[in-house]
């Protein structure tokens, strides 16, 4: 794993002044352009698209999208419309915009007018968007989503016969479905989809196909086929659980100390007085809470780091701030803490908050100044 996020330095990128903001996010769009390269040294075969939802997992979709495109990336993926339309204008017309969720009832047409492909998950769905390509009298493109075993988006094998002579109509650009288990590589679901979507991809020959997103690009060649679809793998979130991470970190996360009081031993801290000092204690306030995606599950969980000293969060997470342990610490008010960075990293935290990297990227808030690297 590479550092260079954590080894920046402030004269190589002037922190955003923290006059109105408790938090600074630091975000390295060359490590997230490394990661795309990285996996497509691990799939040559296939075409690296990226997947950039959810705001590209928190972290800016567009400056996200327009460095990846920079770098060679054709497709993008999103959940939906509204995020498709918001990114638009920001790439080639050439580059492909993909709408996981496909069009709602009446949206088809929009899909059209701005040059954006939508996947077609249900046989409504392929119904209306193959009646809107004939209104118009061209083929649009499109993606179908086959389930071959999540159980959530996609069309099911019973319903392909019916739906086979309407995609006459359509620009079909590729056949698709997604691993319900691709984190855990030996597990049976692995293999099971990975046979049911060859079945049903038979239907469809001469289409591209793609089953893997971050975690089974890792799987090899059997699942990486003509395209893959990395999205955590981008942001440098582990692939495999229980593996080193090949990846590099995308993120730096810090927070300002807006009081320090010296306190005595017994002392009980924030709300509920979860937490009491066990001995004379020097604490620090930090504004940072779950208001801002610092989930309040890290309550008495885990640390902040002070350069290379750990400092133990003491009692609950509130919602704009946390208490740190800054006993036998040069901390001063104003000073900077990190609370994703080379010693914690968003699956540290993660862990320790009982839930995926995803959730910790996706949930981090919008009141920090950011930085783009």
């Amino acid at each position: 794993m590479d550092g260079s996020l954590y080894r920046m330095t402030e004269t190589q990128q002037p922190a955003p002044a923290l006059t109105a903001t408790g938090g600074l996010l630091s975000i390295d769009l060359g490590a997230i352009a490394r990661n795309w390269h990285h996996l497509q040294r691990l799939a040559p075969e296939s075409e690296i698209a990226a997947v950039v939802k959810a705001d590209a997992y928190g972290l800016g979709a567009v400056p996200v999208a327009t460095r990846l495109q920079s770098e060679g990336c054709r497709s993008f993926f999103v959940a939906h419309l509204c995020e498709a339309q918001a990114l638009r204008a920001h790439l080639a017309l050439t580059t492909r915009l993909i709408v996981l969720h496909g069009p709602v009832a009446g949206a088809e047409a929009e899909f059209a007018e701005a040059n954006i492909t939508p996947v077609l998950n249900t046989p409504h769905q392929v119904a209306a968007y193959t009646n809107l390509a004939r209104s118009l009298g061209r083929k649009l493109p499109a993606i179908l989503q086959l389930d071959s075993g999540m159980t959530r988006f996609g069309l099911d094998a019973a319903d392909l016969p019916a739906l086979l002579p309407l995609l006459d109509a359509i620009d079909l650009q590729l056949v698709m479905s997604h691993l319900a288990c691709a984190d855990t590589p030996d597990h049976p679901a692995n293999a099971m989809q990975l046979a049911n979507f060859t079945r049903m991809r038979a239907l469809f020959p001469g289409i591209k196909a793609s089953l893997a997103a971050s975690s089974g690009i890792f799987h090899g060649r059997p699942m990486q086929l003509d395209l893959v679809r990395p999205g955590a793998a981008l942001y440098g979130l582990a692939p495999i659980a229980g593996r080193p991470n090949p990846l590099e970190p995308s993120i730096r996360l810090e927070a300002t100390v807006m009081q320090l009081r010296h306190v005595p031993s017994g002392t009980p801290l924030g709300y509920g007085h979860t937490a009491t000092t066990t001995r004379p204690s020097r604490l620090a306030t930090i504004a940072i809470g779950y208001a801002d995606g610092f989930r309040r599950a890290l309550s008495n969980q885990g640390c902040v780091w002070h350069g290379e000293t750990a400092l133990p969060i003491l009692g609950r997470v509130s919602m704009d701030s946390i208490i740190a342990d800054a006993t036998n610490t040069d901390l001063t008010e104003g000073d900077l803490v990190e609370l994703i960075g080379p010693h914690r990293t968003p699956d540290d935290v993660a862990r320790d908050s009982d839930t995926i990297g995803y959730e910790i990227l996706t949930g981090l808030g919008t009141r920090f100044a950011r930085r783009y690297i």
